[in-house]
């Protein structure tokens, strides 16, 4: 078994706002950093409906899982931080659309006001 850590920086994500990596490959996983609703050039869409800033989290969570040789069908678990439970139902339909016939393990997490005015991020673990 591999012990080497391997940070992935994605071309198609804007650079990390902190001292991370947008996703970090290990023993055969990928471990995806929280993504938040940022587009590739840095804008923030703060300002969005939150079905806009969901497609926007849950493509950076493709775009990185992609860059480190992984997919959505490889998907193991997913954690989702919601800034409210009553956006829970608009959430699972974007994400059932996007996730197709991949089923991984999921917590829903309401946590109030996310950074920048944010209302949801979404982090995830992989097979590499």
């Amino acid at each position: 078994m591999s012990t080497s850590i391997q940070p992935i920086a994605p071309a198609g994500l804007a650079k990390p706002g902190g001292h991370y990596s947008h996703a970090t490959v290990a023993n055969g996983f990928v471990f995806v950093s929280g993504q938040l609703p940022i587009m590739a050039d840095g804008t923030r869409l703060a300002e969005a409906s939150f079905e806009q800033q969901t497609r926007q989290v849950l493509d950076n969570v493709k775009a990185a899982l992609l860059a480190a040789g992984s997919g959505i069908d490889r998907l193991v678990q997913v954690r989702v931080y919601l800034d409210a439970i009553e956006n829970w139902p608009a959430f699972n339909a974007i994400y059932a659309e996007w996730a197709g016939d991949a089923r991984p393990s999921r917590a829903i997490v309401p946590t109030g006001p996310l950074h920048f005015g944010f209302k949801v991020e979404v982090e995830a673990v992989a097979l590499g």
